[in-house]
């Protein structure tokens, strides 16, 4: 750290010019990501995937299929509308309600529009299909690629009305804290800088990668506020070190010190995020990514370009001073911290106590996929896609792809054997409610009618295509309707049995119910190497930082308490449907990434919080004395940053979205709770109950003797 702080207060004008041209590089690529950006991420390359493809490739089956519902529209204006798609000459194929029936009921009907593996552009064809709609009333587009695109636009305008409502309140807390202009704004300069040049930096992933849309969200919400977190706790240490020392000597002081707590707090947070890429499932590898390079350029934004603006400023960083902010430690902070240090047990039980409250209903937490009921009941794509749900029982059901591979093929009388005896079994299953083959839809019911039926030249060219619809060459598509809702635990709970089932020959299934099984094994299978990561990675990491074994032991046990706690309250405001939200189950996604984002973050007040008291307790080895001056030298700026953090994670939950309002909201119920309950209550008074014994660790060489312990 020694020879980065003599680098950068020699070179403070360099760095300062190569940061200016990597922004502007940076920002010309930052500008064409929000069109980058495609689905809610939720696919993994798994058996559900492989079957897909085989649809689209071997079956020449759509690769996306959209929807126009019609409410209360007239025939005419039925095939208008399709006759404006069809001019578009974008859709493979369409299924109108006019030529099939089943997609009429009363007032209500839905076209299908098939789109083949070429249809690169999703969210372009959106826009024609909407313009060719013309807003006629009643008419409305819907489906996967449409209520994607819905969410991106909306992901967008939240993040401008989450930064309307965060920022300013952040400009305040930071005006609190420094009390002038220059010092308040320093560091949202450093944040904006860090968010586009990551966002500039994921639109070069694009290339080799799909991004989902919701990292519109994330990185902006994480790079914001840790790098305002961290360049709060730089200049603070740098304004106090200003009045004792010359501008380069205090930043050389503050990159010393509070850069290397910023270092610490950025590994701890970089490894939650990382543990993410266990899970092979294309939302966390995107969040994963985006977040670590947004850690990556926050901390170094942060111990170098920081440096070198306060460098340029020097005193003028007090310019424009509006508030006079006492310099020193607070009488009400150090009388806080005596109470604290006083009545340690009480304080502890009180603490547990709410924390416990908050944690109860999380035995009723249900997770789900999230799905159309992501948008917020005004788009019209949701209200469509909800109507023809409902009108058309669509839920109630769900689709099955079996995929058979025979290496002999299947147009042998062997073959159709097979074929006859994979039906019986699946019809045979309790959940099926039906099975199509070359037998259920030609309606021959045995292998010996279909082989004498192919005998015959006339009949034989209509069985043919039928036959090319099920089979090609060695394989078999067999579509299978359960009576089970796709979304469903039970549907889940087929899709496995069925994929794990030796049937005689080689299967693949595929369908909803198999993309859910997947995804949530995927997570619940991984979720304990992620958790043994994290805990594993930052016990480590801060038993180095603080040579101790007790304080990362406490920190991490406090951690899963307040997270906890935190689920909980998430619960009750999203699941139970209080604060004005309609009842909803909390996104599958959501208990991963709150803990492993919060889990890292939170780890910035502890690093703050304990080098501030081992940096004392080094000094005196006395360790209540350390506690106080810690507690009260540190108190304001943890509490600024979590404000700061809240405000700016918290002003998610005015937005749309509901998984990203979930995000947004877990994450400040955390770092409120780890700010308030965790960091200035329980911390201080175990750090007063367990004594000396904070600071043991076997085999200790360096300031804190054995003959000290005495």
């Amino acid at each position: 750290m020694r020879v980065l702080s003599n680098i950068v207060t020699r070179y403070y004008k360099a760095i300062l010019f190569a940061w200016l041209i990597l922004f502007i590089i940076l920002a010309i690529f930052a500008i064409r990501l929000p069109g980058l950006l495609q689905g809610d991420g939720f696919k993994t390359d798994g058996e559900h995937q492989q079957v897909m493809n085989e649809l689209t490739d071997t079956f020449d089956l759509p690769a996306e299929t959209m929807f126009v519902v019609f409410n209360h529209t007239t025939d005419d204006t039925i095939k208008k509308t399709l006759a404006n798609i069809e001019g578009l000459h974008i859709a493979e194929s369409i299924q109108s309600p006019l030529d099939d029936t089943s997609l009429y009921k009363d007032h209500i009907a839905y076209a299908m529009l098939h789109f083949n593996s070429d249809t690169n552009d999703l969210p372009g064809v959106v826009d024609k299909l909407r313009k060719a709609i013309n807003d006629e009333k009643g008419v409305t587009l819907t489906g996967g690629a449409a209520i994607n695109k819905d969410i991106n636009s909306a992901s967008q305008q939240d993040l401008v009305n989450a930064e309307a409502i965060g920022l300013p309140i952040a400009v305040i807390v930071l005006l609190l804290a420094f009390g002038s202009v220059v010092a308040a704004f320093i560091p949202l300069v450093v944040g904006v800088i860090t968010v586009v040049s990551t966002f500039g930096m994921m639109t070069l992933f694009s290339s080799t990668m799909d991004l989902s849309i919701f990292v519109m969200n994330i990185i902006p919400m994480l790079g914001l506020a840790l790098s305002i977190d961290f360049a709060l706790l730089l200049i603070n240490r740098y304004k106090e070190e200003r009045l004792k020392q010359s501008a380069q000597e205090a930043v050389q002081t503050a990159i010393l010190t509070a850069g290397r707590s910023i270092i610490f707090s950025a590994i701890c947070v970089f490894i939650g995020l990382g543990a993410m890429l266990v899970m092979k499932v294309e939302i966390f590898q995107n969040i994963a990514l985006g977040g670590m390079l947004v850690v990556l350029m926050a901390v170094l934004a942060s111990i170098t370009l920081l440096p070198a603006i306060l460098l340029l400023l020097k005193d003028h960083i007090n310019k424009w001073t509006i508030i006079r902010v006492k310099p020193g430690a607070s009488n009400r902070w150090r009388s806080f911290a005596s109470y604290v240090m006083k009545h340690p047990v009480p304080l502890i039980l009180v603490a547990l106590i709410v924390l416990g409250i908050g944690i109860i209903p999380v035995k009723d937490m249900k997770l789900a996929i999230p799905s159309a009921d992501s948008l917020p009941i005004s788009f019209d794509s949701r209200q469509a896609y909800e109507l023809m749900d409902k009108e058309f029982g669509l839920g109630e059901k769900s689709t099955i792809y079996m995929i058979a591979e025979r290496k002999d093929g299947w147009d042998n009388t062997e073959g159709l054997k097979e074929m006859k005896k994979l039906e019986n079994q699946l019809l045979a299953d309790k959940d099926v409610d039906s099975v199509n083959s070359i037998f259920t839809a030609s309606k021959i019911s045995t292998v010996e009618q279909w082989e004498q039926s192919m005998q015959a030249p006339d009949i034989k060219a209509q069985l043919t295509p039928l036959l090319e619809t099920f089979v090609q060459k060695d394989k078999l598509l067999i579509p299978v309707t359960l009576k089970l809702n796709g979304a469903s635990t039970e549907a889940q709970n087929w899709a496995r049995e069925w994929s794990e089932k030796d049937l005689g020959v080689d299967t693949m299934v595929g369908g909803r119910p198999k993309f859910n099984q997947e995804i949530f094994d995927e997570i619940f299978n991984k979720v304990g190497v992620l958790l043994a990561i994290i805990l594993g990675s930052t016990f480590v990491i801060l038993m180095i930082a603080f040579r101790s074994i007790l304080i990362p032991l406490k920190a991490i046990i406090m951690n899963v308490i307040g997270l906890s706690s935190t689920f909980g309250i998430l619960v009750y405001i999203f699941q139970y449907g209080h604060l004005g939200i309609e009842p909803t189950s909390i996104a599958l996604i959501i208990p991963v990434i709150v803990f492993s984002l919060v889990f890292g973050l939170s780890m910035d007040y502890e690093v703050f919080l304990i080098s501030r008291i081992q940096e004392e307790y080094s000094k005196s080895l006395d360790n209540t004395a350390a506690t106080i001056d810690g507690l009260t030298s540190t108190s304001k700026i943890i509490t600024s940053a979590a404000l700061i953090m809240i405000v700016i994670t918290g002003a998610f939950a005015f937005t749309d979205v509901m998984p990203v309002k979930q995000i947004g909201v877990g994450i400040a119920i955390a770092i409120a709770i780890d700010a308030s309950i965790i960091r200035l209550l329980l911390v201080p008074s175990l750090m007063k109950l367990l004594g000396k014994w904070n600071w043991w660790m076997p085999f200790r060489k360096g300031p804190y003797k054995a003959s000290k312990w005495h």
